[in-house]
């Protein structure tokens, strides 16, 4: 956990050289777009001073107020445990909440949906990045027009299909590439600015103000395409267990939002030299002998801020499955060094097939952007209403304080929301309509397991009255140790009791292990387990586990266990549950949830599988379920 590791000289520079590589990938590729979608397309102003001044201005502003601000002074201080990320905050405020179980509800409901909008974000950012860059190529030559799609889909398909091959070795040359980024961003800004520096007149947000009134309603929707620059503020926060909250910041201030703001300042020069030509400002500050150069280092970056965002979208998905929104999902550490290393192969192959279909259908970056915005404008409203939960139930701030700086916050990124979703039918609506599809999975599955707990509770013998029947009538024993795996450590598993009744034995140790994941990022291994002695040789065994870790069974029983308890894997018996589910007419959930949550269930990855439980070593007895 990146909190726990000191963090001063060489260590502090090394970790914020890596930060640049992951967390700064996405919003340092947005200089390649950002801007020209304000003067160039349907929803753009006229290049006049006054118009480049003023959306620089906002563009300078947004880059305070909402990064400099919002993210790096406040929202990393809400950290569960060292981690980060909506699913994160939402689990951090969870036990927090006072109100009742309604007003819960209701924010962890906005949590999950925040979550599920990540995945539309996790779909577009490697089209819209790839593609931008790419696109670099017409500007050399017309030529290059018809094969600035195809390329973008060949370099696509290498990035997903590497992914199984893990990123540790890519992952060393991710911070001093994008560093080399951020200098050349630098380099092409003061050149763009020494050629006009009357643009620096923008730092004064007075010229923001009267872009609004001299433009009204355009100038307004313009704003949804000023929000571009800060679209990978949310990447701040998700990625803070890697690094912790110091070296993002350090890397932040000292490189990237200088770098930014003089590359966005020098592309608002170039538009006040040449008005006419506002279709690719950002290669136009290159020299011609550096075209083709800067077009590989833009690809690179923006293959690396794909690669972030990947790697988001795998880290979140065990998050999800951990917490219990979502079925086992396979997982592969493709890192035994550096943890948060893994590849999820369902997600890999959804968001391959995801993200080469938005290249085809919408053919160029700008006709991407409408569709960039919405998700994360919403994303971010959602982590500033739970930012104000976590300021006045967990830190103690008065209501004036929490609702006077929150409610700036909100007004802000409510804002940016409105001008963007003036875009839904200019491709706003796919975001959300992902976000829509990811939720209703979530909560259903959610609601299923909780519905389907409860009916299995009803049918189950409580332990103490299953001891007692062993008590009265013994049954016979067998050498070895059996594991049963089980929910509720308080009762006899229907596995335990389908075993006995049909066997008529059972071995001399039993073990009723049950996994617990909390709502914290993670469960030190000191406080991972509780063991309960029963008689006839049972031990009742809780493990704990956080968000952020994944169990590993026999790892836990041949290591983690006291010494006259520990077994191996190989030499055990594991006992599971497995429940086949009818989907009926009663109370719970609509008949198509249930459905869907039956299906969900058969997709799911098999428990030996997920607990790393040897499958030779594993007996399944069913039972059906009425949902």
């Amino acid at each position: 956990m990146a909190s726990d590791r000191p963090a001063n000289g060489s260590s502090l520079a090394r970790l914020s050289l890596l930060a640049l590589g992951v967390v700064y990938g996405d919003i340092g590729t947005s200089p390649l777009y950002a801007l020209r979608e304000c003067f160039h397309g349907p929803n753009s102003v006229a290049v006049t001073r006054d118009n480049v001044l003023g959306v620089l201005s906002l563009i300078l502003w947004s880059l305070i107020l909402v990064i400099s601000v919002k993210y790096i002074a406040f929202v990393l201080r809400a950290d569960n445990k060292g981690e980060g990320g909506i699913l994160a905050l939402a689990a951090l405020l969870g036990p927090a909440i006072k109100g009742g179980r309604r007003k819960q509800w209701i924010l962890m409901s906005l949590g999950i949906f925040g979550a599920a909008l990540l995945y539309g974000d996790g779909m577009i950012t490697p089209a819209i990045s790839v593609l931008s860059a790419v696109e670099g190529l017409k500007v050399a030559t017309p030529a290059f027009n018809s094969f600035v799609v195809p390329i973008t889909i060949v370099i696509l398909i290498g990035l997903f299909l590497i992914q199984r091959h893990g990123t540790a070795m890519v992952g060393s040359i991710f911070g001093p590439l994008v560093l080399v980024w951020f200098a050349v961003l630098s380099v092409l800004g003061v050149r763009g600015i020494v050629s006009s520096p009357d643009v620096l007149w923008a730092i004064n947000p007075v010229f923001g103000v009267q872009f609004f009134v001299s433009n009204g309603l355009i100038g307004y929707v313009v704003l949804g395409t000023v929000f571009l620059v800060v679209t990978g503020g949310e990447a701040l926060y998700a990625d803070m267990g890697h690094f912790g909250a110091r070296p993002i910041r350090i890397a932040w201030f000292v490189l990237v939002l200088p770098a930014l703001v003089l590359n966005y300042f020098g592309q608002g020069a170039y538009l006040l030299m040449h008005p006419h030509t506002s279709s690719n400002t950002f290669y136009a500050l290159t020299p011609a002998w550096g075209l083709y150069p800067l077009v590989v280092l833009a690809t690179l970056a923006t293959v690396i801020a794909s690669q972030a965002v990947i790697s988001g979208v795998f880290s979140l998905t065990m998050q999800a499955a951990q917490l219990g929104y979502i079925p086992r999902v396979r997982i592969t550490h493709t890192s035994r060094e550096q943890f948060g290393q893994i590849y999820v192969p369902l997600m890999n192959w959804l968001l391959l097939v995801s993200t080469v279909g938005l290249v085809l259908a919408f053919e160029s970056s700008s006709n991407l952007a409408a569709a960039y915005g919405v998700a994360v404008t919403l994303t971010m409203v959602i982590t500033t209403l739970l930012l104000l939960g976590v300021m006045r139930e967990r830190w103690g701030w008065t209501f004036w304080l929490t609702y006077g700086l929150g409610g700036l916050f909100l007004i802000i990124d409510l804002s940016f929301f409105g001008a963007n979703i003036t875009k839904i039918d200019e491709g706003g609506w796919f975001p959300l309509a992902i976000g829509a599809v990811m939720f209703t999975l979530a909560t259903t599955w959610k609601r299923g397991r909780m519905i389907l707990a409860q009916r299995v509770r009803k049918q189950l013998m409580s332990l103490d009255s299953f001891l007692a029947s062993l008590h009265r009538d013994p049954p016979t024993r067998v050498p070895g140790t059996a594991i049963f795996m089980t929910g509720n450590p308080n009762a006899a598993p229907m596995a335990l009791v389908h075993n006995l009744k049909h066997n008529k034995s059972l071995h001399e140790r039993a073990y009723l292990l049950t996994i617990v994941f909390e709502e914290d990022a993670h469960v030190p291994a000191s406080e991972r387990l509780l063991i309960t002695a029963h008689p006839h040789g049972f031990q009742a065994i809780v493990a704990r586990y956080g968000f952020m870790q994944e169990p590993d069974v026999p790892s836990l029983l041949a290591n983690a266990l006291p010494e006259d308890l520990r077994v191996r894997a190989s030499e055990a018996t594991f006992f599971l549950g497995h429940e086949t589910l009818i989907a009926t007419k009663g109370r719970g959930m609509a008949r198509w949830r249930k459905w869907l949550f039956s299906v969900m269930s058969r997709l799911s990855t098999p428990a030996p599988l997920y607990y790393r439980i040897p499958p030779d070593r594993v007996i399944e007895l069913g039972a059906v379920t009425e949902l």
